[in-house]
């Protein structure tokens, strides 16, 4: 039987794949398409729904992305999501314009609880607008369903014809009752039944990967990270022996995290793998040097990773295939199709033009971070392995504002160290998504032991997230961040000033570099 689904159609926005992350929370299987999709390929693959995104476009201009109006003449359910909602609008005959007053941020919005869209919502409910454009008149035979004081269509719908529409962003968590929005849709106007699971996933993802390689061999790269670790696992389970790990040390890890790694994946750990350890980090410090712009730095952390798993491969004999830990959020801050570039991963757009390697196989690039928990779960992963914190594939190096150093990797591995000790020891790292210690390149003047100095200051993050698109500064206790404080200017040689980082996601990422 096959599997339901919802398509997402990308009009170049930042949220687009966490659409598709809140439509398979509701056991919905969804995947991210560009606008450029045909109606042909469309009516192929027949979808239960289809979701426009949002965009920085202004949809009644000729060079705006856009889309045939005949797409509303397939019987489809569609919903539009800001630009999406505009694009359906101007389409259809309403009309767009620039708004007398942008909205931006947290915002009430009334809603008509009689539209399907908004049963069980609130009368009044927190909604996440980020627009400068707005519909003001919806085109013939829609309701409005939702206003704002300064946005007279906040939500609209053509119930006879599934379509509906919403100004706001009901995937982001800023809005307050945007999942049950996005349910409604899902269940009530797509009528589907939910049969997305994680066993379905990880069962058909062994099959085919086993089918795929066949007798070919692998090396897997290995960071010792939930996603390389599921991955490692997940090949593992597909072709054995046929697979080999190979773990980079590249001098960028947390303190002792190599030898951690090691502990777990390597000869005395519970998993029968093939297992090499390559101590380069003078190869990549050697790389950095002089080098402290973020993007050249993820760029060239990429490519030596990649130059280290060829030389690896050749000693082992006719690779065909590289594995790695690629996940959804990797391929979206790449840029990679219509969204704007935020970062180069290092498995993804940090990768060299030249890879010398049959394939690069990413069996988790479908999945949020989340979901390769739950995997790795179905794995039988031990717990304290699936539910460790993420660490990037460029490690330290974008922890480090400017060039990277022997002696700042020092202070930030024995800062961080610090931090994550005393986070644990107060008991408040059960909620965060994400803690570290970070060095910036901003050195300051103190006084320590009546002396004069003149050191580094270091940034402390913490952010509170379920999907790492979108995040918030947790607000971490006084007394802990006092202790943490005291206890880095006091024990790490060259720092004399913390700080704490109080930005969310949007506008800040949640790594520095």
């Amino acid at each position: 039987m096959e599997k339901e689904f919802v398509i997402v159609l990308d009009f170049g926005g930042q949220y687009n794949q966490l659409i598709a992350r809140r439509v398979r929370e509701c056991n919905v299987y969804c995947e991210v398409h560009p606008n450029t999709l045909s109606l042909e390929e469309i009516k192929k693959m027949n979808p239960k729904g289809i979701i426009f995104t949002g965009g920085p476009n202004s949809a009644y201009l000729p060079e705006s992305p856009t889309i045939s109006a005949e797409i509303f003449e397939l019987g489809i359910p569609i919903l539009g999501i800001c630009y999406g909602s505009q694009l359906m609008a101007h389409l259809l005959g309403g009309t767009v314009s620039t708004a007398p007053t942008s909205e931006y941020g947290k915002t009430e919005v009334t809603t008509n609880q009689d539209s399907v869209l908004f049963q069980d919502v609130s009368h009044t409910t927190v909604c996440w607008m980020s627009h400068t454009d707005y519909i003001a008149k919806a085109p013939e035979g829609f309701t409005v369903s939702a206003t704002t004081p300064v946005c007279p269509v906040a939500a609209m719908e053509n119930p006879e014809r599934r379509l509906y529409a919403t100004q706001f962003h009901p995937e982001v968590m800023h809005t307050a009752e945007g999942m049950k929005m996005l349910s409604n849709f899902v269940y009530k106007v797509c009528q589907c039944k939910g049969d997305w699971q994680m066993s379905s996933f990880v069962e058909d993802t062994i099959k085919a990967m086993r089918e795929k390689i066949g007798d070919g061999k692998v090396l897997c790269a290995l960071s010792g990270g939930v996603d390389s670790s599921v991955a490692a696992v997940l090949l593992s389970k597909a072709v054995g022996k046929q697979l080999t790990c190979v773990f980079v040390d590249h001098g960028l890890l947390r303190k002792n995290e190599g030898d951690e790694v090691e502990a777990v994946f390597g000869p005395e750990g519970p998993y029968d793998l093939n297992f090499i350890r390559v101590n380069a980090a003078q190869r990549f410090y050697d790389k950095l040097a002089g080098v402290t712009e973020p993007e050249e730095k993820r760029k060239i952390i990429g490519e030596e990773f990649i130059r280290v798993f060829e030389e690896e491969a050749k000693k082992i004999g006719a690779v065909d295939y590289l594995v790695q830990g690629t996940i959804y959020p990797d391929v979206i801050e790449s840029g990679l199709g219509k969204s704007a570039v935020i970062k180069s991963h290092h498995n993804v757009g940090g990768l060299p033009d030249y890879v010398d390697f049959r394939e690069i196989v990413e069996p988790l690039r479908l999945l949020f971070k989340d979901e390769v928990r739950n995997a790795g779960r179905e794995l039988g992963i031990p717990e304290y392995l699936v539910s460790r914190q993420p660490f990037p594939g460029p490690g330290l190096g974008i922890r480090i504002i400017g060039e990277v150093t022997a002696e700042k990797v020092r202070i930030v591995q024995d800062a961080d160290a610090i931090y994550r000790e005393e986070i644990a020891n107060a008991g408040v790292d059960k909620g965060l998504g994400q803690y570290f210690a970070a060095i910036t390149n901003m050195r300051s003047v103190g006084v320590m032991g009546d002396e004069r100095t003149y050191d580094y200051a270091i940034a402390l993050r913490a952010v509170c997230t379920s999907d790492f698109m979108t995040a918030e500064a947790a607000q971490i206790p006084w007394e802990v961040l006092s202790k943490v404080t005291s206890r880095i200017v006091n024990e790490v040689k060259g720092v004399n000033r913390v700080l704490y980082d109080c930005t969310g996601k949007p506008p800040a990422t949640i790594e520095f570099e």
